[in-house]
């Protein structure tokens, strides 16, 4: 009777087992399929305690994981590989609010809140603060819409403090920071070998369901022409991203002291170019020009301004004055930039002109937040609603008006000029003032794409970006070991050169 009890009391506790097993299962495919309901948030509950109690126990691996997860967040979109209903900003902000309470918990002599006390919170703060204000506007006469106001604040403004908080915690010495520019340089490659793909090998079933419905406009002339989009939302995404990119890599091998580092950074930054030309962005090219003419001003040596200059004059006199190259499709676009007469140039000037009308009457725009979904279609501002704004600055003007696009280029001035100042008359160290040079330059080139194209905040842009622009405000603490680590490395390499010598010689005298 005994056995039979026990027998019966195991049978009980296998079948709760059982249960419980398919009740997760069942959790996550409703998780993977239909979104996060409330059955699937209760049961995936412990699956996120356990990655909790791991972002805690491995901090390193949970920036990194940001890093990467906001790289590709379009890409693993586009091919369905993330849950349905789930906001694509969740992902990125649950990773950096871990990383900012992980940071004060485990606060140390390490970890320091104070290295982000700079300029640049400043001009966040200055931002934000407007940002806080808008709650109040109610141009559209709809009544405070509290909802749509968090929802647009979170991304326009509060991000920001996110990203500025955790690049200037935890990039905090040479190692990181060196990792930061070859994980940025990997992923970057990657999105070139993607284009590579797309050019040479096809698209997926999912990248041309996208090109013939909402990426329609990705194919010109008649199909002999597409803006590659790689690992990105769009090409304009892509090639203002790759601008930015190259723009560092570029800087940083030509400043870096150790020569197998140059040609790394050299070769990544000339290849990301060619992924940059395939997506036939006009302002790719004006922005990545930009950001080297940043980096030459910055670098206060003539031996690289004057012929850089040069350079850059005799490349605008080809494209302005000449038809040199119009044999190739993305040479006669990128000319096609210089076109005043150009159709889409000449409709996005009607639509800016439309936007000026109305927001004649709305110096505060119409709201943080408001968009075709907040708007009736019998409200006055609805236009300005529904317009494509086709440019981040746009976008921002439509939305807070003249004042709010003043304080926001107020705001990124502050950012810019603070990190120019610490490039330009801080730092000593050649190599480390090329890192700092090259993350000035991709800002005015993002800056530049973000006035062109509705890319500033663009995943995985803000992130990128305005992590790096933070990481440049902390340089200077890092200095001093950052030479010791070159110095360090440049004795290793050394070393392995002297062994490599030795051995050739032993070889030749064994002969």
């Amino acid at each position: 009777m005994a056995r039979q009890t026990f027998q019966v009391r195991d049978n009980i506790g296998a079948g709760r087992i059982s249960t419980i097993l398919l009740l997760y299962a069942l959790a996550i495919f409703m998780f993977l399929t239909a979104g996060f309901p409330a059955f699937a948030a209760v049961c995936m509950l412990p699956l996120v305690l356990l990655a909790l109690i791991f972002t805690f126990s491995k901090q390193s691996t949970a920036f990194w994981l940001l890093f990467a997860v906001n790289y590709f967040l379009h890409f693993f979109g586009r091919m369905r590989y993330l849950p349905n209903g789930i906001p694509m900003s969740l992902y990125n902000e649950a990773l950096e609010i871990l990383l900012i309470l992980m940071a004060v918990i485990s606060a140390s002599s390490e970890i320091k809140f104070s290295r982000a006390m700079n300029l640049m919170f400043i001009g966040i703060l200055l931002w934000c603060g407007f940002g806080v204000i808008e709650v109040y506007n109610d141009t559209c006469g709809l009544g405070y819409n509290i909802g749509a106001w968090f929802s647009g604040f979170r991304l326009l403004c509060l991000q920001l403090v996110w990203i500025h908080l955790i690049f200037s915690i935890y990039i905090n010495n040479p190692e990181t920071l060196y990792k930061f520019l070859r994980v940025w340089a990997f992923l970057s490659l990657f999105s070139v070998v993607w284009t590579i793909k797309q050019k040479y090998f096809g698209f997926t079933q999912t990248e041309n369901v996208w090109l013939m419905t909402a990426g329609r406009t990705h194919i010109l002339q008649g199909g002999t022409l597409i803006r590659y989009f790689s690992t990105f939302s769009d090409a304009a995404n892509y090639g203002c991203n790759a601008a930015g990119a190259a723009t560092v890599f570029i800087v940083v091998g030509i400043t870096s002291k150790i020569k197998r580092d140059r040609w790394f950074f050299l070769i990544t930054g000339l290849l990301i170019i060619w992924g940059m030309m395939q997506s036939g962005t006009r302002t790719a090219t004006f922005t990545f020009a930009a950001g080297i003419m940043t980096f030459i001003f910055l670098s206060k040596s003539f031996k690289i301004a004057i012929p850089s200059t040069i350079a850059f004059l005799f490349v605008a006199f080809i494209l302005v004055f000449t038809t040199i190259g119009n044999g190739n499709q993305q040479i006669r676009r990128i000319r096609s930039g210089f076109n005043k007469n150009d159709a889409s140039t000449a409709q996005r000037d009607i639509n800016q002109a439309v936007m000026k009308k109305y927001l004649a009457d709305a110096p505060f725009g119409i709201g943080i937040g408001m968009g075709m979904e907040n708007v009736p279609s019998n409200n006055k501002f609805r236009k300005l609603s529904t317009l494509p704004p086709d440019s981040e600055y746009v976008f921002i003007w439509v939305r807070t008006g003249r004042v709010g696009i003043a304080i926001f280029l107020i705001s990124m001035a502050i950012m810019f000029i603070g990190a120019c100042r610490v490039v330009f008359f801080q730092l000593k160290s050649r190599s480390l003032m090329g890192i700092g040079a090259g993350i000035c330059g991709a800002f005015v080139a993002i800056q530049l794409g973000g006035y062109g194209n509705q890319v500033l905040y663009q995943y995985p842009n803000g992130t990128i970006f305005f992590g790096a622009l933070s990481i440049v405000y902390v340089l200077p603490e890092m200095e001093q070991a950052w030479i010791a680590f070159e110095e360090k490395r440049l004795k290793i390499i050394e070393e392995e050169q002297k062994l490599k010598i030795e051995k050739k010689k032993s070889k030749l005298v064994g002969i």
